[in-house]
């Protein structure tokens, strides 16, 4: 199977140089059909860093204040990807000034210069189509002041990426990178005058991939949360593009946005930030409540699972929990061993979260992210869910191998709150155990109350779970880790019987345990994209063994009974920083 991919890797990057190349040959486009319009969001605070030369991308920061961006040296790939991506033109229209402009005005036509006649990895159609929307929502920036022969520069360099995502869109992989693609191919075949013919195609196969990409729940195979709001992001403009070009959206792209926007609601923290599971992260600021605004949707939280997380809601405080499988084959190359992990956040602050990805911050940072014990869940024996194959030769990618094959699933409206139960086989093979997890959140939303417990259910189970307790006699070990935010000031209370955590927003909550286990506190991280090194933080762990067919742990997070029942939260965050 591995070789068949590299094959087909090898040959994906081919035709794209084949087709960027014969791209060369198409005509100019000769200006916009209509004026457009941008509908993308940047940081006014990262528009200003790149205007003073601090090049931030994929975690990596390169100073260059008088240099192009395209003659300094790509310390990765990722970094690359970022950079023929152009979302820092967003950011650098937030800044809006006039050295913003004249920064990307440099940049825009130094990437003509460089690569725009074929050349550079920026020639793949998940990245072209990314490029093509930046540069159509801020043509108006780009073009201001500039004269004639730049102007029918940038038209032709447009027309030649178009026609280029026109013959290659197919070569982009299913999920987001397909959509980037075609979301761009759309853009610009309703935008460009010159290029009206290649809309049609590309209007019917994103109609195709809403269809066969997004599932019944309103979700991608690779359950990201972040990946499916940009996927959302990008049906949402696609849909008013095609609104204001008077041509409709079809049944099938209409459907998906219906979809997955309960999904999205679900997903969503009291914060407003998205849960971060499988990769992703919480999502740029903004970008959900422009998406979901703009889809028109007002269907609230999905019923049961969306893409496979539940959700507890009471008293401005949430809890996600992963209650599915992690994603399987190609789709599993960012996924994370994180079945039954959960977060939980009150009002603006998150609390228990996960540590996120490691992407950006290298292959280890990356591999340690995606193992268990960097999740609020169980963990036993030290041993992760899931393992990760070898990476591949041509993409790198690490695909996820055993996960569980079951997780059962039930959530409940109690009189007095919210119950969520789950339970999972990852440990069975090994150990004849399953792990079960049940958190109730009060109606108030001041405490939530939980209980793991490590079970050996049928004789079979009971005879593997007896083998394993020869090899351990001393017990199977197990960590319950919750890991905090790095926000949150944790200490140990009532005599290393609970923590206090302390949150900005000057609410106290308090968590305790029923004594089966050893509690203890130590050093966690918090990984988290545009950082330039993981940020400390902390982690709560029960430790203990098993040595029964039966070992429950009862755990329980609660607000101080000093904390009022509702906090002002006026503690503004810093701006954005390089740490």
């Amino acid at each position: 199977m591995f070789r068949s991919d590299r094959l087909s890797h090898r040959g994906t990057r081919v035709l794209n140089r084949w087709y960027a190349h014969r791209a060369r040959k198409q005509p100019a486009a000769t200006g916009f059909v209509s004026q457009p319009e941008p509908r993308t969001i940047g940081s006014f605070a990262r528009g200003r860093q790149l205007v003073a030369g601090n090049l931030l991308f994929a975690g990596y920061l390169v100073e260059s204040s008088s240099t192009g961006l395209w003659e300094v040296l790509a310390p990765d790939a990722a970094f690359d990807v970022e950079r023929h991506g152009f979302s820092w033109l967003d950011d650098l229209a937030a800044a809006g000034d006039l050295k913003a402009r004249a920064k990307a005005q440099k940049w825009v036509w130094g990437w003509i210069d460089v690569h725009g006649r074929g050349r550079g990895p920026g020639w793949s159609p998940n990245l072209a189509g990314r490029r093509v929307i930046r540069w159509i929502n801020h043509a108006l920036f780009l073009l201001a002041g500039q004269d004639k022969e730049q102007t029918d520069r940038f038209y032709l360099s447009l027309s030649q990426q178009t026609w280029f995502l026109s013959q290659r869109w197919k070569g982009a992989a299913p999920g987001l990178p397909r959509f980037e693609a075609l979301t761009g191919l759309i853009y610009a075949g309703l935008a460009l005058v010159g290029r009206e013919e290649l809309a049609d195609p590309a209007i019917r196969a994103l109609a195709e991939e809403c269809r066969e990409q997004i599932d019944a729940q309103g979700g991608l195979q690779t359950r990201n949360p972040e990946e499916l709001l940009e996927v959302f992001t990008l049906l949402t403009w696609a849909a008013a593009a095609l609104n204001e070009a008077g041509r409709g959206v079809s049944p099938e792209h209409a459907a998906a946005i219906e979809r997955i926007a309960p999904a999205l609601r679900t997903l969503r923290h009291a914060d407003g930030g998205l849960a971060r599971f499988h990769g992703g992260g919480r999502g740029l600021e903004g970008r959900l409540d422009h998406a979901l605004a703009a889809s028109h949707v007002t269907e609230k939280h999905a019923d049961g699972l969306a893409m496979g997380y539940a959700r507890l809601y009471a008293g401005r405080t949430s809890v996600v929990v992963d209650a599915s499988l992690p994603p399987k084959g190609e789709a599993s190359y960012n996924g994370h061993a994180s079945t039954l992990a959960f977060e939980l956040t009150s009002g603006r602050r998150p609390v228990i979260v996960n540590c996120g990805s490691g992407a950006t911050f290298g292959t280890e940072w990356r591999r340690a992210g995606r193992a268990t014990p960097s999740h609020s869940t169980l963990c036993l024996n030290s041993r992760s869910l899931a393992r990760l194959s070898a990476p591949q030769r041509d993409t790198g990618h690490e695909l996820l191998l055993d996960p569980p094959d079951e997780v059962l699933f039930a959530r409940h409206e109690l009189e007095e709150g919210a119950r969520f139960e789950a339970a999972h086989d990852g440990y069975t093979p090994e150990f004849g155990l399953t792990h079960a997890r049940t958190l109730d959140l009060v109606s108030n939303g001041r405490a939530v109350v939980g209980e793991d417990m490590l079970l050996a259910l049928e004789p079979k189970e009971k005879a593997r779970f007896d083998r394993a307790l020869k090899a351990h006699p001393e017990g199977i070990a197990f960590d319950i880790r919750f890991h905090l935010h790095p926000d949150v000031d944790a200490t140990i209370d009532m005599g290393g019987a609970a923590v206090s955590l302390g949150l900005k927003s000057g609410e106290i909550w308090v968590f305790r345990h029923d004594g089966v286990a050893t509690l203890r506190l130590e050093p966690s991280v918090y990984l988290e994209k545009n950082r330039l090194k993981p940020r400390s933080a902390k982690q709560i762990i029960l430790s203990g063994v098993t040595m029964e067919y039966a070992t429950p742990i009862r755990w329980a997070l609660s607000k101080a009974q000093e904390t009022a029942v509702a906090v002002r939260d006026l503690n503004r965050e810093e701006p954005e920083t390089f740490d």
